[in-house]
């Protein structure tokens, strides 16, 4: 069962009226659409007490309303709701001055924590039996901080940023996170034996923080070590912290791991925001529009949702009929080795309520 609590602020206070929350919907570039059609149809089939605030944004050209226009208003629609559900921007790698809305969006709300939950689901068949770690990323710094230049032709600079704060915040989310959710060990991925002073900062300050939470085991791994040992044996990691660029990383290689980024759920924390994507970020544009995406991380990502909601009955009649559809193995996508499409895949969920 998956579980997410984090520190709530008082300032966070999700935006409710007349019984329903109202949440943020954006689906993002790719396949977005068809996942978010996915989560809207199973929430309204189980009567969830959400509404969805649908804003489109896209990181492609395709649009004729400025993309920082939408981008400002889903800020704004974020900072009203205090909670929201998105899919995956595109950031092309060809195209100068263009940041990454992802990026962005996590900045300005100050999301400083990703959570990705890296876990084996009955009925995918996979290398590794076992898997269930919890991945949690520095969000706003690190090699993501966006401050490069050309100081002359041919030689560029670009900074990566590691403070005391925000390593320290980021440590906590994950003792925090452990302790709530009966995790024995946070294990510390870095590079500190070559950038010494700036992973060298991440990994003691880690380590000072450890020492508050004496009922869970700390413990380091240099990052490359990290990602031989999640391929070879992932089954001893609990829950690991890492800065910005080492989370991306593995993420896709946990992702790999238990089924592919159609299977991992994952969620954006602040002290005032919380915004849940799939774990995996990837937009599919390959197969956009062509209704053979696996929804299952928009899904679960949405049931993360409802449990930081306080929705807790919803979000595990959603994910026990996903987990059964899945398990059943007769109606799943193509990536699960199926024939099932998108909408045949949500259709399934749907009938399988009806009997839980």
């Amino acid at each position: 069962m998956f579980q997410t609590t984090v520190r709530r602020s008082s300032a966070f206070q999700p935006l409710k009226y007349g019984g329903k929350y109202k949440v943020t919907l954006i689906p993002g570039d790719g396949t977005g659409k068809e996942l978010s059609n996915s989560v809207s149809t199973i929430f309204k089939a189980a009567n969830v007490p959400v509404e969805f605030e649908e804003i489109d944004v896209t990181g492609m050209d395709k649009r004729d309303k400025p993309t920082d226009v939408s981008l400002h208003e889903a800020i704004q629609s974020l900072k009203r709701n205090k909670v929201g559900l998105k899919g995956i921007f595109y950031t092309p790698s060809e195209r100068n001055g263009h940041s990454s809305f992802n990026v962005a969006l996590r900045k300005e709300l100050d999301l400083f924590a990703s959570l990705s939950l890296i876990k084996n689901i009955p009925g995918v068949k996979t290398r590794h039996n076992g898997v269930d770690f919890a991945l949690i990323r520095e969000n706003t710094e690190g090699e993501y901080s966006g401050l490069e230049h050309q100081s002359v032709p041919g030689v560029v600079e670009s900074l990566k940023i590691i403070t005391e704060p925000k390593s320290k915040r980021i440590a906590q989310f994950a003792f925090d996170f452990a302790l709530k959710n009966n995790r024995k060990s946070v294990t510390c991925i870095h590079k500190a034996n070559i950038m010494k002073m700036a992973d060298g900062l991440f990994r003691k300050t880690f380590y000072n923080t450890a020492a508050n939470y004496q009922s869970i085991t700390a413990n380091d791994l240099i990052v490359d070590n990290a990602s031989m040992q999640a391929v070879s044996r992932p089954q001893q990691f609990d829950v690991l912290v890492t800065p910005n660029l080492y989370g991306s990383i593995l993420s896709n290689i946990g992702s790999g791991l238990v089924g592919g980024p159609g299977v991992v759920p994952g969620g954006n924390f602040g002290h005032e925001h919380a915004l849940f994507e799939p774990g995996c970020r990837h937009t599919q544009l390959h197969i956009t529009g062509r209704n053979e995406a696996n929804p299952t991380a928009m899904i679960l990502s949405a049931c993360m949702m409802l449990r930081h909601l306080g929705l807790k009955e919803y979000a595990d009649l959603i994910n026990a009929a996903t987990y059964s559809v899945i398990e059943d193995g007769k109606t799943v996508t193509k990536d699960l080795n199926g024939t099932a499409n998108t909408e045949e895949f949500t259709r399934a969920i749907l009938e399988r309520m009806e009997r839980l």
